[in-house]
Order: structure tokens, then sequence, then C-alpha cells
């Protein structure tokens, strides 16, 4: 996985208009959201922390959009 695979599989979970398959670009996201979040444990920087803050943001939209899917799967 690049480590700019996290964002396009964000934007799909995102963009997902079928709650089904949103469901599953959810899941996928996630994982890729996580792998990265290890990816960059150890590392330090200006960008590193940017992308840390774009990762938490993503991570937080995408449990706020689950929550909403849970609550009634054709609102989000």
């Amino acid at each position: 996985m690049r480590p700019g695979d996290w964002k396009v599989l964000y934007r799909k979970a995102i963009l997902e208009t079928d709650p089904t398959a949103r469901k599953r670009e959810i899941s996928e996201a996630e994982v890729a959201i996580a792998a990265r979040v290890r990816e960059l444990f150890n590392q330090a920087g200006a960008e590193v922390e940017v992308e840390r803050d774009a990762l938490d943001d993503a991570r937080y939209a995408l449990h706020a959009l689950k929550d909403a899917l849970e609550q009634d799967p054709h609102a989000a």
C-alpha cells in the first residue's frame, strides 16, 4: 500500500451513496488509515504532523458517518 492510498479510500467512503457499499468502503478506509498511522509512528517533522492531523480528522469523520448509518442507513 502506498502512503497516500488512505486518502483515496477515505474519499471513496465519504462519497459512496449506496449504504451497503458505504459500510465496506468505510471499513477499507479505516484499515488503510490505521496502517498509515502505524507507518508514521516513529517519524517526526512538520509534514508528518500535518498528515497525522489529516488522519485524525478522517478517522473522526468516518466514525461520525458510521454512527449516522447505524441510526438510519439512508440518512448519511
